[in-house]
C-alpha cells in the first residue's frame, strides 16, 4: 500500500511477527521457499545481549548469533 507520509521505496526486507509461532513458521517458508538469509529473532534494548537460535540451528546460523553477540558487546564497551 502507498501511503502519502511515507518515503520508503523498494521491497522491504524486515518482518514483524506477533508472536513466536507465527514467526517460527514465516521463517521458515521465507528461507525454503524464497531461499533467503534470516537473522533473528534479535532483542533489542536490553542492558546485556541477547542471542536466541533454535535447538536445529545450522553453523551458519550460530556464527551469525555469535556475531551480533560480539558486535553488541563491543558497542556496548563503547559507551
Amino acid at each position: 500500500a502507498n501511503y502519502p507520509f511515507m518515503r520508503l521505496t523498494g521491497h522491504a526486507n524486515v518482518l514483524v511477527m506477533p508472536a513466536i509461532h507465527s514467526a517460527a513458521i514465516s521463517t521458515r517458508l521465507v528461507q525454503s521457499l524464497g531461499g533467503a538469509t534470516v537473522i533473528g529473532p534479535l532483542l533489542v534494548g536490553l542492558e546485556k545481549s541477547v542471542q536466541i537460535v533454535s535447538l536445529g540451528a545450522s553453523v551458519s546460523e550460530i556464527i551469525t548469533a555469535a556475531t551480533f553477540a560480539a558486535y553488541d558487546e563491543g558497542a556496548a564497551g563503547d559507551e
